[in-house]
């Protein structure tokens, strides 16, 4: 729902907890950097960060304005990519939740 603390075109999104082979971080860490440009690309996808949250660690949030937008996120080039790859740079399954976002700070660069 949209309300005044949360814009209509981020009221949902996706927090992904991708947990990387030791071996394999700085490989991890080029793919998520390298799907900001796929991101890019998804006319949906509001918001996208790539996120360090340890040594091998990382994370993905996301937000889009509707279901169909996460929808299509999910079975887009970037989910794709990353399953594509998990078997040759996860230590185990991203972990992906659907979530709703309470309130949001967005300021033009």
């Amino acid at each position: 729902m949209t309300t005044p603390l949360v814009p209509a075109s981020t009221r949902l999104g996706l927090l992904a907890r991708i947990e990387a082979e030791a071996e394999r971080v700085k490989e991890t860490e080029e793919l998520l950097t390298s799907a900001l440009a796929l991101a890019h690309e998804e006319t949906g996808t509001t918001l996208w960060f790539a996120l360090g949250l340890g040594p091998t660690t990382f994370g993905i949030f996301d937000a889009f304005g509707n279901d169909e937008d996460r929808t299509a996120h999910l079975q887009g080039r970037i989910a794709a990519a990353l399953m594509g790859q998990a078997a040759q740079l996860l230590a185990e399954a991203p972990e992906i939740r659907p979530v709703d976002v309470l309130a949001a700070k967005l300021r033009a660069a």
